[in-house]
């Protein structure tokens, strides 16, 4: 069982920076990717960008070129800084984590979200 928690959420002004983080812990197998999601109010819960313990990366093209994704393979821990933050980034923020226990065989787990605001 694999636990998740995102911290770094709050309130930011339009233009401004936020840096997110999200610990795993509790793995008995390798944690072969992390990622984050994001939900606002209404909308589907979207793909912001993901990074795999190769360093492959994923952005989404909403987010591409402000957002930088990066891992501390050893600590299990995934970042994500955001910058040239708009109202539209505002959502929960959910870190998502794949156990690999085999090839072609792994879990996929979910923190509770951490919320981020951008608003003048």
């Amino acid at each position: 069982q694999v636990h998740l928690v995102e911290s770094g959420g709050g309130l930011v002004q339009p233009g401004g920076s936020l840096r997110l983080s999200c610990v795993a812990s509790g793995s008995r197998f390798t944690i072969s990717a992390m990622g984050w999601y994001r939900q606002a109010p209404g909308k589907l819960r979207e793909l912001v960008a993901t990074i795999h313990s190769t360093s492959h990366i994923y952005y989404a093209d909403s987010v591409k070129g402000r957002f930088t994704i990066s891992r501390d393979n050893a600590e299990n821990t995934v970042y994500l800084q955001m910058n040239s933050l708009q109202t539209e980034d505002t959502a929960v923020y959910f870190c998502n984590a794949y156990e690999s226990i085999e090839a072609g065989k792994g879990l996929e787990y979910w923190g509770q979200g951490t919320q981020v605001t951008v608003s003048s």
